[in-house]
């Protein structure tokens, strides 16, 4: 992979992908990977089945791209695919309810206060309770705020962006992050 195609404007990116430059949907998928990830594993809290979320969505952006008609819209329309994924993912798992969710403070932490290491023990284990009481408090939203919420605050998607990804009107959105909001509040509020 060349230099200059590293550099290159990830709407020219897009654009090259669409037209089967490998190359090109590479370094989209470098870029994106982990965000998606991150994504899958706050909203599934699984890693195994994040990882596998993130693959299927990388497989279903190369299959659709040549369909997305702004390049400009890519990081809109991935984060689309992987939120419907994942919803999906959650849906299945809620009919089947056959295993237990693991410990989503893993990356939640990494996230929210920059990971724990090298501070102050009593700092740290005080930011690691705060980082336990978010994660329970994320599990007890319903889904589609849960979803609203991470999209905004961990992955920094505007009210819009949300609204395509979640196939919401923005008005929607703001009331379910506002609804989130006031919930994890409640649930921090020991923490204030």
């Amino acid at each position: 992979m060349t230099e200059t195609v590293r550099c290159l404007a990830e709407a020219t990116l897009v654009a090259r992908a669409q037209d089967g430059d490998l190359d090109s949907f590479e370094v989209l998928v470098r870029r994106y990977q982990a965000p998606i990830f991150r994504l899958a594993y706050r909203l599934l809290s699984d890693r195994d089945e994040a990882e596998d979320a993130t693959q299927d969505t990388m497989v279903q952006v190369w299959r659709r791209l040549p369909t997305l008609a702004e390049p400009a819209a890519f990081r809109g329309w991935l984060y689309r695919i992987a939120t419907r994924h994942c919803t999906t993912l959650l849906r299945t798992r809620a009919r089947r309810r056959t295993r237990p969710a693991e410990d989503p403070t893993l990356e939640l932490g990494e996230a929210l206060v920059g990971g724990l290491a090298g501070d102050d023990p009593a700092d740290a284990a005080e930011r690691a309770g705060e980082v336990e009481a978010l994660a329970a408090a994320l599990a007890e939203l319903p889904e589609e705020q849960r979803v609203c919420w991470v999209l905004r605050e961990l992955h920094g998607l505007s009210y819009a962006e949300i609204g395509y990804a979640a196939h919401l009107p923005q008005s929607t959105v703001r009331g379910r992050i506002a609804r989130a909001r006031q919930s994890l509040l409640r649930g921090m509020a020991s923490w204030r």
